[in-house]
Order: structure tokens, then sequence, then C-alpha cells
């Protein structure tokens, strides 16, 4: 027994050490928003590497690190607030530089709270957000002052604003770009030489329309002590290789939370993902973490990729140019790639860098097999190369099935390689209806291509049976004349309304088996739009989809209109009894069947483009079926047209009364339950 028991751990320790590390890289839970707004399990694209603090380094510990940034050698930039110094950490040699002072005049000069750093790429000069000093300091890589650009004067900036930069960035034209505590009118643009030139990228007013009207009707004392609409300011920015700048805003509720702004500080991000880019989607509004995410820091990479950092809940998101979610990963903790207090974050190569200013720690991140197929497949796409792109997405479709990202991304290489109809399963199992659009058009052209000459016959030969099926039927209508019958009647009101509700009321044409025929065809033919209509119109969710709750809303809003109807009528002399009723408004009813089948049909050779005529047949159906409500109403009351308008519009008032009603009276039973089942409780414990 012992032998076997000494077995038995060594093939446990061997099992352990055979699973690979990246499966003990974390321990918590990665996903992915769907389509639908659901936290789907994923796994994770990051893995914490390393992390390091400054007594590692022999530097001291840091103190609140309040931004990063890597150069394009790879060196680390830290701006140590607490400390007031700039580390530079050169990572192959793992060796760190202190820059806390510096001869400005001729005197040492030392940093105040410094919030932001920046490195210019052609000549190595360190750009310093100099914030308690309120200034920007610039300084060669040996740490020797080159310039300072005070706090600025011109008559753009309002009287009582003090200059507190805490991030910039540098273009190409060597412009500076600012964010300033307080400086809600955007960011501000220093040119080559230092000089203010002017806001730019400034973020929309917003205010709560109750505010606004009180302040309209408020008077001028009143005014001078309510909160003043002003935009939010931004709390960082970051430049991409094409000279455009992210922005991040800490907004509550916003769905610009990240803007990419042009050199005119125009917002250009693209938002085409399932939802916008803020981060969390499914969020509480209840408990210590509440409500959205709160970015703090961008970061561009290349292929249009860009990490945002939630300082809320100390998530990364990543985004593709497109604006899709591509992962997340992160977190608030004491675990090993979980954060405190995250500050600022960077990348280089494909590894992110995060800071922590309440630990005064930099954790390092490297992608896993998942995230380096996500990366390797949207890097793939933009570069051009479809085939590495497919390989890609078909690895990241193999680690994680949940990534619709992946399912648009793989149909868009398919495109690309002219497999039509194989991309269109994809873009819908991706829930993509732009790119399915793109498809099934290109689809449907290789098709009638393809197809042409069969269907000009097929065209002709329909013709052909028309003209004849016609001819043969004028030549026997011509000797014979047919009534309109019971069961044509309908049809007959559908097009003739005068006429056919006349005779189904006043010739007995009429049947109220008929009219609830009707109403179940409606039901069926309802079910039948939304369970299969086209991909690119049917925004409805099959999986959740119950035949049975479409009933109610057929059925119920047709009783309730008899019942309601009838109710007036009886009291404002209308001829109709109860039957007429049914009658006219199950006759009414029709068209929108004639109309639903084919457009049913309709929805599956329709593009996006296109899709404009399918939506207009529904604006068709309803006219028409309210059309022969009205003349319905109109015929079996005798009433005259005004009347007719004010009753059915008293009509659907009286719906909202009975309503009201019904729901008082079931709220009236359940009290009475409640409290008759209290009593029956109370005497059974006391016997």
């Amino acid at each position: 027994m012992k032998i076997k028991g000494i077995l038995g751990v060594l093939i446990a320790m061997l099992l352990y050490l055979a699973i690979p590390a990246e499966a003990f890289a974390s321990n918590y839970p990665g996903y992915i928003y769907s389509y639908d707004k659901e936290a789907h399990p994923s796994p994770l694209p990051y893995a914490s590497s390393r992390t390091f603090d400054g007594k590692q380094l022999k530097v001291g510990a840091f103190r609140s690190p309040n931004d990063i940034f890597i150069d394009k050698d790879g060196a680390l930039y830290i701006a140590d607030t607490g400390n007031h110094r700039i580390i530079i950490i050169d990572q192959e040699t793992e060796q760190a530089r202190v820059i806390d002072s510096f001869q400005n005049n001729g005197t040492e000069d030392h940093f105040n709270e410094p919030q932001g750093v920046f490195v210019d790429p052609e000549n190595g000069h360190i750009f310093v957000a100099d914030t308690l000093n309120r200034r920007i300091v610039e300084l060669t890589k040996d740490g020797s002052l080159v310039n300072t650009v005070e706090e600025p004067k011109s008559s753009l900036i309002r009287t009582n604003f003090q200059f507190a930069p805490i991030k910039l960035v540098l273009d190409k034209a060597k412009r500076m770009y600012v964010v300033s505590k307080g400086a809600y009118e955007g960011l501000m643009e220093f040119d080559g030489d230092g000089k203010f030139v002017g806001f730019i990228g400034t973020n929309r007013v917003k205010f709560n329309p109750v505010d606004l009207l009180w302040k309209r009707i408020s008077t001028e004392e009143q005014r001078e002590q309510m909160v003043l609409f002003v935009p939010l300011e931004f709390n960082n920015v970051d430049i991409d290789e094409h000279g455009f700048m992210y922005t991040t805003t800490s907004e509550v509720g916003s769905n610009e939370l990240v803007k990419r702004l042009n050199p005119s500080g125009v917002d250009i991000l693209r938002r085409e993902g399932f939802h916008p880019p803020k981060g969390d989607i499914q969020i509480t509004q209840t408990g210590s973490v509440k409500g959205g995410s709160t970015f703090i820091d961008v970061v561009s990479e290349r292929a249009g990729i860009y990490n945002a950092l939630d300082f809320k809940r100390g998530r990364i998101f990543s985004y593709d140019k497109d604006g899709h979610l591509l992962y997340q990963f992160g977190g608030i903790g004491s675990q090993l790639g979980r954060f405190k207090a995250p500050s600022a974050l960077d990348s280089f190569e494909d590894n992110i860098y995060v800071s922590d200013r309440m630990l005064g720690t930099i954790t390092v991140f490297e992608p896993t097999v998942y995230g380096k197929a996500v990366r390797k497949a949207v890097t793939s796409h933009y570069d051009g190369n479809m085939e590495q792109a497919a390989e890609a997405w078909n690895e990241t479709l193999r680690l994680n099935r949940n990534n619709e990202i992946a399912y648009i991304g793989l149909g868009k290489a398919l495109l690309k390689q002219d497999r039509y109809a194989e991309a269109m399963a994809h873009f819908e199992l991706g829930n993509n209806r732009s790119y399915y659009s793109e498809a099934f058009k290109r689809n449907r052209e290789l098709w009638l291509e393809r197809n042409f000459g069969y269907m000009a016959g097929a065209i002709a030969l329909a013709a052909a049976a028309y003209m004849f099926v016609r001819k043969r039927f004028r030549t026997a209508t011509a000797v014979h004349y047919t009534e309109m019958g019971i069961w044509k009647n309908p049809f007959y009101t559908a097009i003739h309304p005068f006429n056919g509700f006349w005779e189904m009321k006043y010739e007995q044409k009429g049947k109220v088996g008929i009219a609830f025929g009707i109403l179940l065809g409606l039901f069926v033919a309802i079910i039948l739009k939304r369970q299969f209509s086209g991909f690119i119109v049917n925004y409805n969710d099959v999986s959740e989809f119950n035949s049975f709750n479409e009933l109610k809303f057929v059925v119920i809003p047709f009783l309730l209109w008899c019942v309601a109807n009838w109710s007036l009528t009886t009291l404002m002399e209308g001829e109709g009894s109860f039957k007429d009723i049914i009658m006219a408004t199950g006759y009414a009813l029709l068209p929108l069947i004639i109309v639903y089948l084919p457009q049913l049909a309709l929805s599956h050779v329709v593009t996006a483009e296109e899709s404009s005529f399918y939506y207009l047949l529904n604006t068709v159906a309803v006219l028409w079926s309210l059309w022969l409500l009205f003349v319905g109403t109109m015929t079996v009351h005798q009433y005259t047209p005004g009347k007719t308008i004010v009753t059915m519009l008293l009509t659907i008032v009286m719906i909202g009364i009975i309503l009201f009603l019904s729901l008082l009276l079931f709220s009236v039973m359940q009290q009475m339950l409640s409290f008759a089942i209290s009593i029956y409780n109370e005497i059974i414990f006391r016997m």
C-alpha cells in the first residue's frame, strides 16, 4: 500500500509538471462580450510575466508612479511623481538611471510631482509634465536642459485658468499637445518653439435637461450659484504612428470615453463594433464598484489596435481599428497580474506594461497562445496577408469558440478569397450584417451570372402561362358570371373595402369563423417572419424565441380593440353588433398576411442597401390594415368619416382604461389573497 501511495504522488507530480505554465499564469477568469451583451468565457490573452519596483532596481521605492513611456529602443521611462523624479530603465541591462535635477541657467532645478513623460522618437529628447511647477521641461538624453514651456499667456485662455500639465505628446512636426488640469476647452497645442497656439478637440457639453430648465427660469443671482455647464476635460493622451491622437475622458455613462483626434481636433474613432469602446458593458449600479468603466490611459499599437486602462476595475480593454473588443485582462486584487490602483500603461513589441501607483510597481504582461493568435490575425489582416490571417483566426476559434470577432475576421479573409458562401456563414456566426450583406451581394451576382439563361427561360415560360390562363379566364367569365362567395369575400374586401364591408354586414357574407381564421393566419405569419426572415433584417434571438408568447401580442390586442370599440359604440349610437366588430376587425388584418408572406421571401434576397424596400412593405401593410379598419368601422356603425376617426381614437383611450382597471383589479386580488394566506397561517400557528 505504501508503494502504491508513493507511485500515486509521483504520478501526480509528473502530471503537474506536464501542464503548461500558462495554465497557472493567472487564477481569474477571462471573458469577452458577445453581440447580445453577454460576458462569455474566454481564455486569458495576456499573463503577467514579472513585476518589479524601485527597490529591485536599486533606486529606492517608487512613490505614486503616474506615467510610463517606452521609447523605440525599449527603454522604459517612469514619472515617479511622489519622489519628484524621472526613472529611465534599460531593459536589456536592467540598469536604472535617475533624473531628479538639472542645471537651469547655472542653478540646480528640480521637478515638483511630475505626472507625465514623453520621448521624442527622432532625437530622444525627454519631455516632462512638471505638474506643480506648472511647466513643460525638455531635456536631452543625458538630462541636460533644452527648454522649458512656462504657463502660456493668450486671449484664448480664461483669466482664472492655471496651467498644470499632466500628460503630453509630440507629433512629427514638433507640435506639442498637452493635457492640463482644468483645461475643459480641450488639448492645449504648442508649436515647435513652445508658443501656445490654441485648444483642439473640445468635448461636447453634457447637461441634464431639468437643470437647463431651472437655469432658464432662475434669476441672475440664482444662476450664478448654480453649477456651470462645461465640457469634461481629457485625462490622458497618446499619439499613434500616423499622427492621430487617442484621448480618454472620465465621463460616466458616455459612449465616447476614447477618442481618436486628427490634427484639427475632429474625432475620427471608428465605433463599428457590437458595443461602443467603453470597457465593461454589463455593470452593476450598487456596491462599492458600480457604474461603467473609468478610462485613465490609452496606448495605440500597430494595425490600429489600442488598449485602454480602466482605473475602476483595473482591467485593460483592447480594441481593433473598427472598435471591436478583442480581449480584456487584469483586475483589482492582490494576485499576480492584478492591481491596487493602476495609473498608466504602455506597450513595446507584444508586451504591455502597467504601473500601480499604490503598490509602486510595474507589471509586465506577455501574450498567451490565445493572445498571440488574436494579435497575429489582426495584424496579418491589416498587412493584407489574408491566408495568414485566416490561419490565425482559425487558431483563435480553436481556442475560443465564443469569439465572434474571430468569425468576422475569418469571414473577411474568405471574402478576399472570393469564397462568398463560406464568408456569409462566418459573418452570420459573427453577427455582422454589413459584411454579410457585402458577401451576399457578390454571391448573388455570381449566381445570376451563372444562371441568367435559365432564369430568362423560366420568366418567358411563366409569362406565356400567365397569358394563356388569363385568356381562358376572360373567355370563361364572359360566358358565366360567378357571384363573390363567403370565402372570397375577405380578399374582395381588401381590394374593395366599401362594397366588401357592406356585403359582409348587410348581405350576410361575413363569418366570425373566417375572422378568427385570419387572426390565426396572422399569428402564424408573424411567427414565420420573426423566426425565418433573412439574417440581414432579422434581429431576433431565435434561441429565446417562444411562439406561444407571440400569441398574446396578437390575440389580446384584437380582443381589447373589439371590446373597447363595442363598449364605446353602444353609447355613440353605433349600429354594429359585437359580432360585426369582430368580423370587421378580423377582415382588416388580412393585408398583414398578404404582405408578410412575400416579405418573408424578399428578406432572403435583399442586401442591407436594399432593405429599405423590405421595411417599406411593413409600412404598406400597416397603412392598408388601418385603412380597412377605418372603412369597416365606418360601414358597420354607419358613421361619418369624422365620427369614425374620433371613435377610433377614443377606442385607444378605452383600451388604456381597461388595462389600468385590469391591473388595479389584479393588484387588489393579489393583496386580498395575501391577506387570506396570512390569516390562514396565523390560525394554523395558533392552533
